[in-house]
């Protein structure tokens, strides 16, 4: 077994033997086993619209999710099969339709969720909880404290005031993690990874997020654009974009992604590792968080 990738949540392992791979996922903040449940059903929905994905093995008694002691201390983990690829190019055409489409599957199948998504998709970080973080920052030290301190300032009030708790109509149950990272284009086409975050969402946010990501970001790519959302549109998919509040999603998960990870950088109960890699992200995501204007590009060239 060797170590492949580290991602938010958790360390990927490709574990190979008798001529056969798996992955596996080992959590590196705990489990939950409700949403590991969530995550299960909705791949397995998916796999029956033809929509592909590495299968999550069950565990004894059918969980999908086994506890590895070790005198360590020991960790969660999933298997899933292993899956050759590259990571989808978000400029080629076939890979936007195949997403287009994927999404809008999603969507239809996952209609009419009543159970509201959760804080980290409809709220972000209060003026308080920014202080005491970059407080411990500049008390550790840290270099970044001045750019946590100027993005405390201007990013976070700018983009915090367009996030809101969802309208109770245009829930679906879906991904809720869908960017170019996971997705891998192997022998036989596109293949959907990472479920971990599967629930309930607004499809409008959802994807406001997904055109977003997949159109270059704050550089916005006007062709990408159109290509996937007519993809998206032709498949079924009904969610349009009105405005900065279709991106609330957008930029709660950006807000919060950089609150989390800056509060791991200065955790002391975590290992050197977690805290190096809380820094390296903190840094990262302030750096590329979502602008007002690229947001303002995407509703115009799609309202035209």
């Amino acid at each position: 077994m060797v170590p492949v990738t580290r991602g938010a949540l958790g360390q990927i392992w490709k574990l190979s033997g008798d001529g056969r791979s798996w992955a596996v996922k080992e959590l590196l903040f705990g489990c939950d086993a409700a949403q590991v449940a969530r995550e299960a059903a909705l791949r397995d929905s998916a796999a029956d619209l033809g929509i592909a994905s590495p299968r999550l093995h069950p565990a004894r008694h059918g969980v999908h999710v086994t506890r590895v002691d070790s005198p360590g201390g020991g960790s969660w983990v999933k298997l899933y099969d292993w899956i050759d690829g590259a990571e989808a190019d978000p400029s080629d055409p076939a890979v936007l339709d195949w997403f287009g489409r994927t999404m809008a599957l999603l969507h239809r199948a996952g209609a009419g969720a009543v159970e509201g998504p959760g804080a980290w998709y409809e709220r972000c970080p209060d003026d308080a909880a920014w202080e005491d973080v970059l407080k411990k920052v500049r008390d550790a030290g840290l270099a970044w404290a001045d750019e946590l301190d100027r993005f405390v300032a201007t990013s976070v009030p700018r983009l915090g005031r367009w996030v809101a708790p969802s309208a109770p109509g245009g829930l679906v149950t879906s991904h809720r993690d869908l960017r170019p990272q996971n997705v891998l284009v192997g022998r036989d086409g596109p293949v959907l990874l990472d479920w971990d975050n599967a629930g309930p969402v607004s499809a409008e946010r959802e994807f406001a997020r997904a055109v977003h990501v997949w159109s270059g970001g704050n550089d916005v790519d006007v062709a990408s654009v159109r290509r996937l959302a007519r993809a998206y549109r032709e498949a079924g998919g009904r969610a349009v974009l009105t405005g900065p509040e279709s991106f609330s999603m957008l930029f709660a998960t950006a807000l919060n992604y950089v609150h989390v990870q800056a509060e791991t950088a200065v955790n002391p109960e975590v290992t050197t590792e977690q805290r190096d890699f809380g820094a390296r992200q903190a840094v990262i995501c302030m750096r590329e968080v979502p602008g007002l204007g690229a947001v303002s590009r995407l509703v115009t060239a799609l309202g035209t």
